[in-house]
């Protein structure tokens, strides 16, 4: 009899044509009535982000809809946590992994375990890199994300009408996550050529990735950093954009320069962008601080990763809409991308219409 990991070269083969609540170590543990089709392990990274929770809540409700059990775990942003609650979900004999990574490169050697069961692996919203043993990968088109920021950022400081020059400092997410890299290209695409010409400049001379990176993605990290960058760079001068990659980010280079006199009451608060449309940003927007946000539906993605497993268990060739452009290193993991949509005060109403109610956003 074929294994399962066979009839997954199978599919994969076929695409190729086609296209040419928990602490760390627990497991909360769900299942639907009626039937059951097997059971999916969950790993998320932390329960320190509003949309990690989100995530696990939704993607345990579309599997359990479709008559699956679940077994979801967070790693609370412990990658060795990760590992051991992966393995573990190995041992327990799951039929499936949905995996949002801690850090992109720490599960190479329990994905094997995973293969050598025979248990496919779906790599949920950042990719997993250097191991062959990652069968899908859902997300949304991150670079999009990254270019709807700096885009954002352009119209407002009126960059295109030759407004400038203008002071910016630059932020982007933890190092070992694999879609830092992707919103920090995308909007850097758009912004590199301002920075070139000093229509935008940035007086900390921090621009490359690697002095730029907030390690996972931390707001008090970034509100250090911010602390330090405005002490020794902005005296006397002020900064009038902040490219921020995520929602939590964003509160903390925001705590810090209203500590530095930013405000109602003093300087005019800075462009802010942001990711993930998390409530107490929305808040924000809504009351002129953070500028900008980049809503991503988590529902959405969910129900992608869901269908997914059912698709792989059940033997059909999972749906994809990119083929190559995610390479992790071993191979090219084939990926369904959800497209994002930028937030900011004149159209939140609507376009978060139905995500929060309006007593949510009072």
């Amino acid at each position: 009899m074929r294994t399962r990991r066979a009839a997954l070269g199978t599919i994969a083969g076929a695409v190729s044509l086609a296209l040419t609540l928990s602490a760390c170590g627990e497991t909360s543990e769900s299942g639907g009535s009626g039937s059951t089709d097997g059971t999916i392990g969950i790993a998320m990274p932390t329960r320190a982000s509003e949309r990690w929770l989100t995530d696990g809540k939704s993607v345990v409700k579309d599997l359990e809809t479709k008559g699956y059990k679940t077994k979801l775990v967070y790693g609370d942003d412990d990658p060795k946590a990760q590992v051991a609650q992966v393995g573990d979900l190995i041992e327990q004999g799951v039929d499936a992994l949905i995996i949002a990574a801690i850090d992109n490169k720490s599960l190479n050697g329990v994905l094997q375990k995973a293969a050598d069961a025979d248990i496919p692996v779906i790599s949920y919203d950042r990719l997993i890199l250097g191991s062959a043993n990652v069968d899908y990968y859902v997300s949304f088109d991150n670079e999009q994300v990254g270019r709807q920021q700096a885009r954002f950022i352009i119209e407002k400081l009126g960059l295109e009408d030759g407004k400038g020059p203008f002071n910016i400092e630059l932020f982007a997410g933890s190092p070992d996550d694999n879609n830092t890299r992707y919103f920090y290209d995308g909007s850097m695409h758009l912004l590199q050529p301002y920075l070139d010409s000093k229509q935008l400049v940035v007086r900390s001379g921090e621009t490359s990735l690697d002095k730029v990176t907030t390690l996972r993605w931390d707001g008090a990290t970034a509100q250090k950093r911010m602390s330090r960058i405005l002490s020794k760079s902005y005296n006397g001068k002020t900064v009038d954009a902040i490219l921020s990659p995520y929602d939590g980010i964003s509160l903390g280079v925001l705590a810090a320069v209203k500590e530095y006199g930013y405000g109602p009451d003093g300087k005019d608060l800075p462009i802010v962008t942001g990711q993930d449309a998390e409530l107490a940003s929305v808040k924000s927007i809504i009351a002129g601080e953070q500028s900008q946000t980049v809503y991503k539906d988590l529902r959405e993605l969910a129900t992608v990763a869901a269908n997914m497993a059912d698709d792989l268990l059940k033997g059909r060739t999972p749906r994809i809409n990119n083929r190559r452009g995610y390479k992790n290193g071993v191979k090219d993991v084939p990926a369904y991308l959800l497209q994002p949509a930028s937030v900011d005060k004149s159209n939140y109403s609507y376009v978060l219409a139905g995500y929060y109610t309006p007593e949510q956003l009072k």
